[in-house]
Protein backbone atom coordinates (compact mmCIF):
# COMPACT_ATOMS: atom_id res chain seq x y z
CA UNK A 1 0.00 0.00 0.00
CA UNK A 2 3.12 2.62 0.72
CA UNK A 3 4.25 1.38 -2.43
CA UNK A 4 1.39 2.22 -4.67
CA UNK A 5 1.00 5.74 -2.01
CA UNK A 6 4.42 6.45 -3.02
CA UNK A 7 4.28 5.99 -7.04
CA UNK A 8 0.93 8.30 -7.10
CA UNK A 9 2.86 10.77 -4.94
CA UNK A 10 5.83 10.59 -7.67
CA UNK A 11 3.30 10.73 -11.10
CA UNK A 12 1.49 13.99 -8.94
CA UNK A 13 4.83 15.81 -8.59
CA UNK A 14 6.11 14.76 -12.25
CA UNK A 15 2.44 16.23 -13.85
CA UNK A 16 2.79 19.10 -11.98
CA UNK A 17 6.84 19.91 -11.85
CA UNK A 18 6.07 19.30 -16.54
CA UNK A 19 3.15 21.70 -15.88
CA UNK A 20 4.80 24.31 -13.88
CA UNK A 21 7.83 24.67 -16.00
CA UNK A 22 5.05 25.04 -19.04
CA UNK A 23 3.35 27.97 -16.96
CA UNK A 24 6.95 29.18 -16.25
CA UNK A 25 7.70 29.55 -19.93
CA UNK A 26 4.85 31.49 -20.68
CA UNK A 27 5.53 34.04 -17.33
CA UNK A 28 8.70 34.77 -19.23
CA UNK A 29 7.02 35.17 -22.23
CA UNK A 30 4.39 37.29 -21.14
CA UNK A 31 7.35 39.28 -19.59
CA UNK A 32 9.10 39.70 -23.01
CA UNK A 33 6.57 41.08 -24.69
CA UNK A 34 5.73 38.09 -26.62
CA UNK A 35 2.94 37.33 -24.88
CA UNK A 36 0.12 34.90 -26.45
CA UNK A 37 0.60 37.00 -30.30
CA UNK A 38 1.84 33.51 -31.46
CA UNK A 39 -0.02 30.99 -29.96
CA UNK A 40 2.80 29.50 -28.25
CA UNK A 41 0.88 29.79 -24.99
CA UNK A 42 -1.77 28.07 -25.95
CA UNK A 43 -0.48 24.76 -23.88
CA UNK A 44 0.18 26.35 -20.49
CA UNK A 45 -3.08 27.55 -20.98
CA UNK A 46 -4.67 24.57 -21.79
CA UNK A 47 -2.70 22.95 -18.56
CA UNK A 48 -3.93 26.02 -16.19
CA UNK A 49 -7.24 25.42 -17.01
CA UNK A 50 -7.47 21.44 -17.08
CA UNK A 51 -4.92 21.11 -14.50
CA UNK A 52 -5.19 23.46 -12.19
CA UNK A 53 -8.61 24.58 -12.10
CA UNK A 54 -10.02 21.16 -11.22
CA UNK A 55 -7.47 19.76 -9.16
CA UNK A 56 -5.63 22.77 -7.73
CA UNK A 57 -7.84 25.46 -7.31
CA UNK A 58 -5.70 27.35 -4.56
CA UNK A 59 -2.75 27.23 -6.50
CA UNK A 60 -4.63 28.58 -9.51
CA UNK A 61 -5.44 31.44 -7.27
CA UNK A 62 -1.40 32.30 -6.78
CA UNK A 63 -1.03 32.78 -9.73
CA UNK A 64 -2.89 35.74 -10.73
CA UNK A 65 -2.73 35.80 -14.04
CA UNK A 66 0.71 38.00 -14.12
CA UNK A 67 3.73 36.71 -15.53
CA UNK A 68 5.85 38.91 -13.16
CA UNK A 69 4.81 36.53 -10.56
CA UNK A 70 5.52 33.35 -11.67
CA UNK A 71 8.48 32.21 -10.21
CA UNK A 72 7.52 33.08 -6.72
CA UNK A 73 3.81 31.52 -7.01
CA UNK A 74 5.53 28.44 -8.05
CA UNK A 75 7.63 28.46 -5.28
CA UNK A 76 5.01 29.35 -2.85
CA UNK A 77 2.14 27.89 -4.56
CA UNK A 78 3.47 24.27 -5.78
CA UNK A 79 6.66 23.22 -3.87
CA UNK A 80 5.10 24.56 -0.38
CA UNK A 81 1.53 23.49 -0.89
CA UNK A 82 1.53 20.77 0.87
CA UNK A 83 3.39 22.27 4.33
CA UNK A 84 0.95 24.84 4.90
CA UNK A 85 3.17 26.63 7.94
CA UNK A 86 5.95 27.02 5.40
CA UNK A 87 3.62 28.56 2.60
CA UNK A 88 2.62 31.15 5.29
CA UNK A 89 5.88 32.01 6.37
CA UNK A 90 7.07 32.41 2.44
CA UNK A 91 4.50 34.39 1.48
CA UNK A 92 5.45 36.38 4.52
CA UNK A 93 8.64 36.74 2.75
CA UNK A 94 7.76 37.47 -0.66
CA UNK A 95 6.21 40.81 -0.02
CA UNK A 96 2.99 42.58 0.14
CA UNK A 97 1.74 41.20 -3.49
CA UNK A 98 -1.75 42.06 -4.12
CA UNK A 99 -4.04 38.98 -5.40
CA UNK A 100 -5.13 39.78 -8.55
CA UNK A 101 -8.47 40.48 -9.91
CA UNK A 102 -8.66 38.00 -12.94
CA UNK A 103 -9.32 35.49 -9.71
CA UNK A 104 -11.92 37.08 -8.42
CA UNK A 105 -14.55 34.42 -9.43
CA UNK A 106 -12.51 31.71 -7.75
CA UNK A 107 -12.11 33.66 -4.73
CA UNK A 108 -15.68 33.93 -4.83
CA UNK A 109 -16.16 30.28 -5.27
CA UNK A 110 -14.05 29.25 -2.45
CA UNK A 111 -15.52 31.73 -0.07
CA UNK A 112 -18.89 30.55 -0.90
CA UNK A 113 -17.85 26.80 -0.74
CA UNK A 114 -14.60 26.44 2.28
CA UNK A 115 -15.77 25.14 5.08
CA UNK A 116 -11.80 23.50 5.69
CA UNK A 117 -9.68 25.50 8.39
CA UNK A 118 -5.99 24.87 9.10
CA UNK A 119 -4.96 27.71 11.86
CA UNK A 120 -1.74 28.55 12.64
CA UNK A 121 -0.07 31.16 15.10
CA UNK A 122 1.78 33.98 13.92
CA UNK A 123 5.04 33.02 14.85
CA UNK A 124 3.83 29.67 12.24
CA UNK A 125 3.24 26.94 14.58
CA UNK A 126 0.22 25.25 14.43
CA UNK A 127 -3.08 25.72 16.53
CA UNK A 128 -5.83 23.45 17.50
CA UNK A 129 -7.94 25.63 16.09
CA UNK A 130 -10.65 24.87 18.38
CA UNK A 131 -8.35 25.57 21.50
CA UNK A 132 -9.46 28.27 24.00
CA UNK A 133 -8.07 31.27 25.02
CA UNK A 134 -8.21 29.67 28.85
CA UNK A 135 -5.86 26.81 29.67
CA UNK A 136 -8.66 23.66 30.10
CA UNK A 137 -8.81 23.00 33.65
CA UNK A 138 -9.43 27.27 34.61
CA UNK A 139 -11.92 27.03 31.90
CA UNK A 140 -13.57 23.85 33.33
CA UNK A 141 -13.16 25.91 37.25
CA UNK A 142 -15.05 28.53 36.16
CA UNK A 143 -17.51 26.90 34.51
CA UNK A 144 -18.25 25.17 37.29
CA UNK A 145 -18.02 28.12 39.78
CA UNK A 146 -20.86 29.66 37.34
CA UNK A 147 -23.01 26.70 37.82
CA UNK A 148 -23.33 26.70 41.92
CA UNK A 149 -23.77 30.30 41.75
CA UNK A 150 -26.78 29.80 39.21
CA UNK A 151 -28.15 26.87 41.27
CA UNK A 152 -27.94 28.74 44.59
CA UNK A 153 -29.38 31.72 43.17
CA UNK A 154 -32.47 29.78 41.19
CA UNK A 155 -35.70 30.66 41.53
CA UNK A 156 -39.03 28.84 41.30
CA UNK A 157 -39.68 30.15 38.36
CA UNK A 158 -36.77 28.63 36.67
CA UNK A 159 -37.97 25.08 37.31
CA UNK A 160 -39.21 22.63 34.93
CA UNK A 161 -40.96 19.53 34.68
CA UNK A 162 -38.74 16.43 35.41
CA UNK A 163 -36.54 15.05 33.12
CA UNK A 164 -36.41 18.31 31.02
CA UNK A 165 -33.32 20.87 30.67
CA UNK A 166 -33.16 23.49 33.16
CA UNK A 167 -34.83 26.65 32.38
CA UNK A 168 -31.53 29.19 30.93
CA UNK A 169 -31.00 32.06 33.26
CA UNK A 170 -28.49 35.04 31.85
CA UNK A 171 -25.29 34.95 33.97
CA UNK A 172 -25.96 37.95 36.74
CA UNK A 173 -22.18 38.26 37.26
CA UNK A 174 -19.06 37.65 35.44
CA UNK A 175 -17.02 34.25 36.52
CA UNK A 176 -13.81 35.94 34.88
CA UNK A 177 -12.24 39.28 34.57
CA UNK A 178 -9.73 40.57 32.33
CA UNK A 179 -6.83 42.64 33.35
CA UNK A 180 -6.41 44.41 30.25
CA UNK A 181 -3.17 46.11 31.38
CA UNK A 182 -1.49 42.56 30.46
CA UNK A 183 -2.89 42.44 27.04
CA UNK A 184 -1.17 45.33 25.38
CA UNK A 185 1.01 43.48 23.10
CA UNK A 186 -0.12 42.26 19.95
CA UNK A 187 1.45 38.74 20.54
CA UNK A 188 -0.67 38.51 23.80
CA UNK A 189 -3.83 39.20 21.60
CA UNK A 190 -3.00 37.02 19.39
CA UNK A 191 -2.86 33.93 21.94
CA UNK A 192 -5.42 35.07 23.86
CA UNK A 193 -8.19 35.52 21.52
CA UNK A 194 -7.40 34.37 17.92
CA UNK A 195 -6.78 31.50 15.51
CA UNK A 196 -5.06 32.80 12.18
CA UNK A 197 -6.44 30.82 9.18
CA UNK A 198 -3.10 29.54 7.64
CA UNK A 199 -4.36 31.88 4.08
CA UNK A 200 -3.99 34.80 5.51
CA UNK A 201 -2.46 37.44 7.72
CA UNK A 202 -3.35 39.75 10.71
CA UNK A 203 -1.03 42.09 11.76
CA UNK A 204 -0.33 44.58 14.43
CA UNK A 205 -1.63 47.68 12.15
CA UNK A 206 -4.95 45.30 12.78
CA UNK A 207 -5.34 44.06 15.92
CA UNK A 208 -4.60 46.35 19.44
CA UNK A 209 -6.46 46.54 22.49
CA UNK A 210 -7.68 49.72 22.59
CA UNK A 211 -8.52 49.58 18.76
CA UNK A 212 -10.75 46.74 19.85
CA UNK A 213 -12.49 48.44 22.41
CA UNK A 214 -12.94 51.55 22.16
CA UNK A 215 -15.39 51.78 19.47
CA UNK A 216 -18.54 51.80 21.11
CA UNK A 217 -21.06 49.31 19.81
CA UNK A 218 -24.05 50.44 21.89
CA UNK A 219 -27.35 50.63 19.36
CA UNK A 220 -28.53 53.75 18.85
CA UNK A 221 -31.94 53.65 17.48
CA UNK A 222 -35.24 52.56 19.28
CA UNK A 223 -37.52 49.52 18.99
CA UNK A 224 -39.60 51.11 16.65
CA UNK A 225 -37.82 50.39 13.61
CA UNK A 226 -35.73 46.74 12.43
CA UNK A 227 -32.49 46.98 14.79
CA UNK A 228 -30.91 43.78 14.10
CA UNK A 229 -31.04 41.87 10.70
CA UNK A 230 -30.14 38.29 10.70
CA UNK A 231 -30.09 35.92 7.68
CA UNK A 232 -28.23 32.73 6.72
CA UNK A 233 -25.84 32.69 3.42
CA UNK A 234 -25.40 29.05 3.76
CA UNK A 235 -29.65 28.18 4.94
CA UNK A 236 -29.20 24.30 4.48
CA UNK A 237 -26.95 23.30 7.30
CA UNK A 238 -28.31 21.24 9.29
CA UNK A 239 -27.71 19.01 12.27
CA UNK A 240 -27.39 15.61 13.57
CA UNK A 241 -31.08 15.00 14.00
CA UNK A 242 -32.61 17.51 11.54
CA UNK A 243 -35.57 16.53 10.23
CA UNK A 244 -34.59 16.42 5.95
CA UNK A 245 -37.08 19.27 4.44
CA UNK A 246 -38.48 20.90 8.08
CA UNK A 247 -36.53 24.40 8.04
CA UNK A 248 -36.88 24.49 11.63
CA UNK A 249 -34.94 21.98 12.65
CA UNK A 250 -31.81 23.50 10.99
CA UNK A 251 -29.69 26.47 11.12
CA UNK A 252 -32.78 28.73 10.07
CA UNK A 253 -35.05 27.32 12.68
CA UNK A 254 -31.96 28.56 15.45
CA UNK A 255 -31.70 32.21 13.96
CA UNK A 256 -35.46 32.52 14.17
CA UNK A 257 -35.01 31.28 18.30
CA UNK A 258 -32.07 33.63 18.76
CA UNK A 259 -34.91 36.17 16.71
CA UNK A 260 -37.39 35.75 18.77
CA UNK A 261 -35.31 35.52 22.39
CA UNK A 262 -34.09 38.90 21.51
CA UNK A 263 -37.64 40.50 20.62
CA UNK A 264 -39.39 38.72 23.53
CA UNK A 265 -36.49 39.24 26.28
CA UNK A 266 -34.59 41.69 25.32
CA UNK A 267 -36.36 44.08 23.35
CA UNK A 268 -34.75 44.39 20.08
CA UNK A 269 -36.55 45.04 17.00
CA UNK A 270 -35.21 41.69 14.78
CA UNK A 271 -35.77 41.19 11.23
CA UNK A 272 -35.26 37.33 9.96
CA UNK A 273 -34.26 36.95 6.60
CA UNK A 274 -34.46 33.10 5.95
CA UNK A 275 -34.30 32.89 1.44
CA UNK A 276 -32.05 30.23 0.48
CA UNK A 277 -28.37 31.25 -1.55
CA UNK A 278 -27.32 27.98 -1.64
CA UNK A 279 -30.14 25.35 -2.52
CA UNK A 280 -28.25 23.87 -5.40
CA UNK A 281 -24.52 24.97 -4.25
CA UNK A 282 -22.52 26.27 -1.77
CA UNK A 283 -20.55 27.98 -4.77
CA UNK A 284 -20.98 31.70 -4.78
CA UNK A 285 -23.23 32.18 -1.57
CA UNK A 286 -22.14 35.05 -0.94
CA UNK A 287 -22.22 36.27 -4.10
CA UNK A 288 -25.85 35.53 -4.43
CA UNK A 289 -26.71 36.54 -0.88
CA UNK A 290 -25.06 40.31 -1.33
CA UNK A 291 -27.58 41.63 -3.57
CA UNK A 292 -30.38 40.91 -1.30
CA UNK A 293 -28.84 42.12 2.07
CA UNK A 294 -27.61 45.43 0.64
CA UNK A 295 -31.75 45.99 -0.49
CA UNK A 296 -32.74 44.99 3.14
CA UNK A 297 -30.33 47.29 4.49
CA UNK A 298 -31.51 50.13 1.66
CA UNK A 299 -35.33 49.27 2.49
CA UNK A 300 -34.69 49.27 6.45
CA UNK A 301 -31.76 52.12 6.89
CA UNK A 302 -32.98 51.41 10.69
CA UNK A 303 -31.04 48.27 10.96
CA UNK A 304 -27.83 48.54 12.82
CA UNK A 305 -26.27 44.75 13.71
CA UNK A 306 -26.45 42.37 10.66
CA UNK A 307 -25.59 38.42 12.01
CA UNK A 308 -24.82 36.33 9.50
CA UNK A 309 -25.76 33.15 11.02
CA UNK A 310 -23.93 29.38 10.51
CA UNK A 311 -23.16 25.86 11.67
CA UNK A 312 -19.97 24.62 11.43
CA UNK A 313 -18.16 21.47 10.11
CA UNK A 314 -15.75 19.48 11.98
CA UNK A 315 -13.99 16.01 12.23
CA UNK A 316 -16.69 13.39 13.24
CA UNK A 317 -14.87 12.77 16.34
CA UNK A 318 -14.85 15.68 17.73
CA UNK A 319 -18.19 17.45 19.49
CA UNK A 320 -18.29 21.24 20.16
CA UNK A 321 -20.73 20.93 23.47
CA UNK A 322 -20.26 22.17 27.15
CA UNK A 323 -22.87 21.62 29.92
CA UNK A 324 -23.79 25.51 30.55
CA UNK A 325 -26.34 25.11 33.98
CA UNK A 326 -27.42 21.61 33.76
CA UNK A 327 -28.30 21.99 29.76
CA UNK A 328 -26.08 20.61 26.72
CA UNK A 329 -24.96 23.82 24.44
CA UNK A 330 -23.03 23.95 21.68
CA UNK A 331 -20.56 25.96 21.69
CA UNK A 332 -20.15 28.66 18.82
CA UNK A 333 -17.49 30.88 17.12
CA UNK A 334 -17.01 34.52 15.86
CA UNK A 335 -15.05 34.19 12.36
CA UNK A 336 -13.77 37.73 10.40
CA UNK A 337 -12.88 37.87 6.79
CA UNK A 338 -9.88 40.60 6.41
CA UNK A 339 -10.22 40.74 2.49
CA UNK A 340 -6.36 39.82 2.65
CA UNK A 341 -4.64 36.76 1.88
CA UNK A 342 -1.06 35.61 3.56
CA UNK A 343 0.76 38.08 0.45
CA UNK A 344 -0.79 40.92 0.79
CA UNK A 345 -4.74 43.11 0.65
CA UNK A 346 -7.36 41.94 -2.17
CA UNK A 347 -8.06 45.17 -3.30
CA UNK A 348 -11.62 44.33 -4.94
CA UNK A 349 -12.59 42.95 -1.48
CA UNK A 350 -12.67 46.39 0.30
CA UNK A 351 -14.32 46.48 3.67
CA UNK A 352 -14.22 49.70 5.25
CA UNK A 353 -15.81 48.26 8.16
CA UNK A 354 -12.98 46.10 9.00
CA UNK A 355 -11.89 48.05 12.18
CA UNK A 356 -15.73 47.59 13.50
CA UNK A 357 -16.15 44.43 12.31
CA UNK A 358 -13.27 43.09 14.04
CA UNK A 359 -14.03 45.30 17.41
CA UNK A 360 -17.39 43.83 17.33
CA UNK A 361 -16.45 40.13 17.74
CA UNK A 362 -13.35 40.85 19.88
CA UNK A 363 -16.45 42.89 22.07
CA UNK A 364 -18.08 39.56 22.16
CA UNK A 365 -15.97 37.24 22.70
CA UNK A 366 -14.47 39.03 25.54
CA UNK A 367 -17.83 38.78 27.33
CA UNK A 368 -18.42 35.81 26.46
CA UNK A 369 -14.98 34.46 27.92
CA UNK A 370 -16.14 36.67 31.28
CA UNK A 371 -19.67 35.30 30.93
CA UNK A 372 -19.57 31.84 29.97
CA UNK A 373 -16.24 30.66 30.06
CA UNK A 374 -15.53 27.85 27.55
CA UNK A 375 -18.73 28.73 25.13
CA UNK A 376 -16.88 30.52 22.93
CA UNK A 377 -14.15 29.58 20.62
CA UNK A 378 -10.91 31.55 19.42
CA UNK A 379 -12.61 34.33 17.05
CA UNK A 380 -11.29 32.76 13.87
CA UNK A 381 -9.54 35.09 10.76
CA UNK A 382 -9.43 34.14 7.45
CA UNK A 383 -8.81 35.70 4.00
CA UNK A 384 -11.84 36.63 2.27
CA UNK A 385 -14.84 39.09 2.98
CA UNK A 386 -17.57 37.20 3.56
CA UNK A 387 -19.93 39.97 3.37
CA UNK A 388 -19.01 41.72 6.20
CA UNK A 389 -18.34 44.89 4.61
CA UNK A 390 -22.34 45.91 4.54
CA UNK A 391 -22.64 47.17 8.26
CA UNK A 392 -20.23 48.43 10.56
CA UNK A 393 -21.20 46.07 13.37
CA UNK A 394 -21.41 42.73 11.02
CA UNK A 395 -21.21 39.67 12.62
CA UNK A 396 -20.77 36.03 11.39
CA UNK A 397 -21.24 33.37 13.91
CA UNK A 398 -20.57 29.30 13.47
CA UNK A 399 -23.24 28.15 15.82
CA UNK A 400 -22.18 24.29 16.59
CA UNK A 401 -21.25 21.90 13.72
CA UNK A 402 -22.92 19.25 12.12
CA UNK A 403 -22.73 16.28 14.78
CA UNK A 404 -24.55 18.82 17.26
CA UNK A 405 -28.37 18.07 18.20
CA UNK A 406 -30.78 20.74 17.54
CA UNK A 407 -31.52 21.06 21.61
CA UNK A 408 -27.32 22.02 21.75
CA UNK A 409 -28.15 24.65 19.03
CA UNK A 410 -31.28 26.42 20.34
CA UNK A 411 -29.68 26.05 23.93
CA UNK A 412 -26.42 27.94 22.74
CA UNK A 413 -28.68 30.97 21.19
CA UNK A 414 -29.94 32.22 24.69
CA UNK A 415 -26.27 33.01 26.28
CA UNK A 416 -25.69 33.92 22.82
CA UNK A 417 -28.68 36.28 23.21
CA UNK A 418 -27.78 37.95 26.17
CA UNK A 419 -23.75 39.06 25.14
CA UNK A 420 -25.47 40.48 22.41
CA UNK A 421 -27.50 42.55 24.86
CA UNK A 422 -24.40 42.89 27.15
CA UNK A 423 -22.58 44.51 23.82
CA UNK A 424 -25.11 46.14 22.00
CA UNK A 425 -26.67 47.76 25.50
CA UNK A 426 -23.07 49.52 26.40
CA UNK A 427 -23.48 47.11 29.65
CA UNK A 428 -19.83 45.11 28.42
CA UNK A 429 -17.19 45.46 27.77
CA UNK A 430 -15.56 47.26 30.94
CA UNK A 431 -12.79 49.27 29.34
Amino acid sequence: MDMKKKLLRIIIITVVSLSALFVLAEGLRAETGRGEADGDGALAAWLQGVLLEPYFPAVRMMFGGTGNKITNDIYSGWLLAEYPVLLYGAGRELGADTAAESDYARLMMLEGSDEERKAISEDGLEYDENAMHLEKGLAEALLEENGVYIEENRTPEAETAQGESPAFQPAPQKSYSYDWSELQSYEMLIKAFYAVDSTTRAGEELLSTEALLSPDMRVQGGPDAPQILIYHTHSQEAFADSVAGDASTGIVGVGEYLASILREQYGYNVLHHTAAYDRESRDYAYSNALPDIEKLLEEYPSVEVVIDLHRDAVPEDRRLVVDLQGRPTAQFMFFNGLSRTAKGEIEYLENPYLAENLAFSFQMQAACNEYYPGLARRIYLKAYRYNMHVCPKSLLIELGAQNNTVEEAMNACDPLAHVLDLVLSGREPAR
